[in-house]
């Protein structure tokens, strides 16, 4: 055994086919991991809980957009130049690391430094972790994004594969506003991969260059932000402020006390926080674990107005999990300003109808009419509600369902006078939680990952909830013979018949080891079919986390499994 826990964990990892180096045969690529047959389960089934959380709130739905980004939309949304880290390259064996990194325990949030800073820490003695000689080069910038083309040869763009997948779910944005009936609140959800050229990775699944990804964008009017009733969450959590804000140092609070202490100033922010806590704890993160940290200043994304990371503990010390942002009217306004596209609007109704004396454009029914036909009244309202005279005509008009219509100098006369406005244009503000699946992979095995003995010998469970177990039972025969397995697969076979229900038959070497096997890979109940079975069809079922056995009728033991009740036979 060796002496370091995360050490053993990831031998448990890498033997039972859960997490594994990729191109290991050809000497590995740091940076990069497979999920083997029962780790693509369980990340298979920490997605699936993640897309039914949300989506189970109504006004959420999920979408898929391509990995492949235009130049154009990366450079409106400002990663084209800002996304970056800090590369320091060793002067003496020539290895390159993210700056950053070097810093760690010289500051206590090294990736608040600017260059300037690192610099005069690497010229205090830092240490290369390669060949320990203290000579670096001065710190630069280096872009993340993976770089591609779309065509070939000269005809080709410049495309990145995408460092996020919230660029997609704005570029759909006038397809969520039709879907959800022109009306805010409304957020979509997307999941798959991401790609960063990390400087340096470490620490296995922590720090990747492609990663699965599931982020969520939930757009708002910025008057009128949407916050549920946070009273029903009374767990007390850790939150860390900015430590160069009023509220510096630790706090346990509720959701809804820090919301009103003001500690967390957006109420739909807050919710969220409340929301990412219910699905950490329903894939089997330990609360004790969990905290959240604001961002300080002067590490805030360049997108962002105030943004909580979600930090879960491990082997790794406090790692960054999920981080949840009000990026405001940023991306929306800044793709309509490079695109031209008016479509990335919402209509706001006002209360009461407004007076005003201003330019207009008269509507000319008699033109307006044989050109738009139906569409002619909704037309006709938009003219009304311009807020923004154009200053040439022919132009462009949105209409309150998302669509266009063309206006020429024949359907409108301009003028001034008073008009009743009944609502205005404004550009939606959008609330972002983004989640890294594999560092939330990562600590939910950590957490689940129990170490003790057995009949004098180190034996090791993993805990997981039965939502991300990879499979819901294993089916054991205690001999491959005699009848045994034949029986044995039949039940195997009802239990995959089930709606949502997978099992695993394990037929090979001794049941000892099959029961440690079963148990390394977090399957939290297991049948086994021996001679009784052949007599009375009695199977015994055994409780992974304490090892406890019961016996009962296969018909009532599958019954259980098909209503969740397993439980119920202890």
């Amino acid at each position: 055994m060796t002496d370091r826990r995360v050490d053993r964990l990831t031998s448990v990892l890498r033997r039972r086919g859960i997490v594994l180096p990729s191109f290991e045969i050809y000497g590995g690529m740091s940076g990069l991991i497979d999920y083997g047959p029962v780790g693509a389960r369980i990340r298979r089934r920490v997605m699936d809980n993640w897309v039914d959380h949300w989506t189970s709130h109504g006004d959420i739905v999920e979408i898929d957009s391509p990995t492949i980004t235009p130049e154009a939309v990366l450079v409106a949304s400002g990663h084209v130049g800002e996304f970056s880290d800090l590369m320091a390259e060793c002067g003496v064996c020539g290895n390159a690391f993210k700056a950053n990194h070097l810093a760690e325990g010289r500051h206590e949030n090294p990736d608040s430094l600017n260059v300037d800073e690192i610099n005069a820490m690497l010229k205090d003695g830092v240490e290369c972790p390669n060949c320990s000689e203290s000579k670096w080069s001065d710190a630069m910038s280096m872009d993340l994004m993976f770089s591609t083309k779309i065509g070939a040869k000269k005809g080709g763009r410049v495309a990145y594969m995408r460092p996020e997948t919230a660029q997609g779910m704005f570029m759909l944005y006038p397809a969520l506003f039709r879907h959800f009936k022109q009306k805010l609140p409304f957020g979509a959800i997307q999941t798959g991969k991401g790609y960063r050229n990390e400087i340096s990775p470490r620490q296995g699944m922590i720090r990747l260059r492609e990663f699965n990804m599931a982020e969520l964008e939930y757009f708002i009017d910025p008057e009128e932000p949407p916050c549920s009733d946070l009273s029903g969450w009374g767990e007390s959590v850790s939150f860390v402020p900015d430590p160069d804000g009023p509220h510096a140092g630790v706090h346990t609070m509720t959701f809804s006390e820090v919301l009103s202490s003001g500690i967390v100033r957006h109420p739909t922010v807050a919710c969220f926080l409340a929301r990412t806590w219910d699905f950490l704890i329903g894939v089997g993160i330990d609360s004790a674990r969990i905290r959240f940290r604001q961002h300080a200043s002067t590490e805030m994304a360049h997108y962002a107005d105030d943004c909580w990371d979600c930090e879960l503990h491990g082997e790794y010390g406090w790692v960054e999990c999920v981080g949840i942002a009000n990026r405001t009217c940023h991306d929306l306004l800044s793709h309509e300003q490079h695109s031209g596209s008016k479509l990335l609007r919402a209509w706001r109704q006002f209360d009461d109808p407004r007076n005003e004396v201003r330019d207009v454009l008269a509507p000319n029914g008699a033109s307006l009419g044989p050109a738009f036909k139906d569409r002619a009244g909704d037309v006709m309202e938009a003219l009304q509600n311009l807020t923004e005279i154009p200053e040439s005509i022919p132009f462009e008009l949105n209409l309150a369902d998302g669509s266009t219509a063309r206006i020429t100098d024949d359907m409108v006369t301009r003028r001034s006078e008073e008009v009743t406005l009944h609502g205005e244009w404004f550009t939606p503000h959008v609330i972002e939680p983004a989640f890294g699946i594999d560092r939330i992979i990562w600590h939910i095995l950590d957490h689940c990952y129990t170490e003790t003995e057995k009949e004098g010998e180190n034996y090791s469970i993993m805990r997981l909830n039965q939502s991300v177990a990879p499979f819901d039972v294993a089916i054991l025969p205690l001999f491959n013979k005699d009848g045994m397995d034949h029986i044995a697969r039949q039940i195997w076979g009802d239990v995959n018949s089930m709606p949502g229900l997978r099992g695993e038959l394990d037929t090979n070497k001794s049941i000892g080891r099959r029961y440690a096997r079963v148990d390394e890979i977090g399957i939290p109940w297991a049948i086994t079919v021996d001679h009784t079975t052949l007599e009375d069809r009695s199977v015994t079922v055994r409780r992974r986390d304490d090892q406890k056995q019961v016996r009962a009728p296969i018909e009532d033991v599958l019954s259980k499994l098909a209503t969740g009740g397993i439980s119920t036979l202890f």
